[in-house]
């Protein structure tokens, strides 16, 4: 196994620029509706082909997190006051959209005392009443000293649950410093303890330093914690003041990874180098139930 150690990107992560037709009737629809996505704010390399397909992961809470990660372009500093009509324009987003499954996620809130968590509450609720055939899919923030967040958000019944552990522990201190690893996978188990039937998911990136035993290691926590889905991807650094990358892994290893992770157990893997936490999620989600469905039967 081999990876590429150049500076400049490998041949396998490079992207064409977004043009088409949809992708721009996608953009209108969220400027429109003034909302904020995880695709804008994070740089993400897929926005292309994901808004191509009316494919968006919107961001509530505002655009500016309370704390300061070395790996995400996401602004940091005094967050906007919450927009008590997002709940709305997020379900009109949806509907606009005709999507059959929506991602949403946030900013860091801890100056808030739920976190943000009734307002992921609401945007789920409100979204089942005016598209109740969507699957929703949530990515949220760890709820670190927020008392019952958790809970507000289980019990408003997304089909998915997603929390990225993001990098191994020895590098939470350098690359995630506001957060800490065994809280975020005593997140993922609590969302099993308070409803099984809830699909969780996590995901972690590589090339940050991280060794091969490293990532088997959190692979094995994440199977303690009951995860159902992994997802594994390359860490693309935002610009010279956030971490850098340390190692292009290339796709063979990748492939290694995603190989690995299906035998230890999880449902399912989704491991290459431009796998991102809302990439192919509708499809994903498919999978997902089917995978477990199969399971059942065994």
């Amino acid at each position: 196994m081999n990876s590429n150690n150049k500076s400049s990107k490998p041949h396998w992560l490079r992207v064409r620029s977004p043009n088409s037709k949809i992708y721009k009737e996608t953009k209108n629809i969220i400027e429109t509706l003034n909302l904020n996505t995880i695709c804008q704010e994070a740089a993400c390399p897929n926005i292309g082909e994901c808004w191509s397909k009316k494919h968006a992961a919107m961001m509530i809470l505002g655009s500016v997190c309370t704390r300061a990660c070395k790996f995400c372009n996401v602004k940091t500093g005094i967050p906007q006051p919450i927009d008590t009509k997002e709940p709305y324009k997020i379900a009109q987003s949806v509907k606009q959209l005709s999507l059959s499954h929506i991602v949403i996620t946030s900013v860091d809130r801890d100056d808030l005392p739920d976190g943000g968590a009734e307002q992921f509450a609401k945007c789920i609720l409100e979204i089942k009443k005016q598209s109740p055939a969507t699957t929703i899919e949530v990515l949220t923030p760890d709820w670190r000293n927020k008392s019952g967040a958790l809970e507000i958000v289980v019990l408003a019944k997304p089909d998915v649950y997603n929390h990225n552990i993001e990098t191994v522990p020895s590098l939470y201190r350098e690359i995630r410093p506001g957060a800490r690893y065994y809280n975020s996978l005593r997140l993922l188990d609590n969302v099993k303890k308070t409803d099984p039937e809830i699909f969780t998911k996590s995901g972690i990136m590589l090339g940050l330093g991280e060794t091969k035993q490293e990532v088997m290691q959190v692979m094995d926590d994440m199977i303690e914690a009951k995860v159902d889905f992994i997802t594994i991807s390359q860490y693309l650094s935002p610009g010279p003041k956030y971490a850098q990358v340390k190692e292009y892994i290339s796709p063979e290893i990748f492939d290694y990874y995603g190989r690995l992770a299906k035998a230890k157990g999880f449902l399912m893997v989704s491991s290459t180098p431009l796998t991102r936490s809302s990439y192919h999620a509708d499809e994903d989600f498919l999978k997902l139930k089917q995978a477990r469905l199969e399971q059942n039967k065994l």
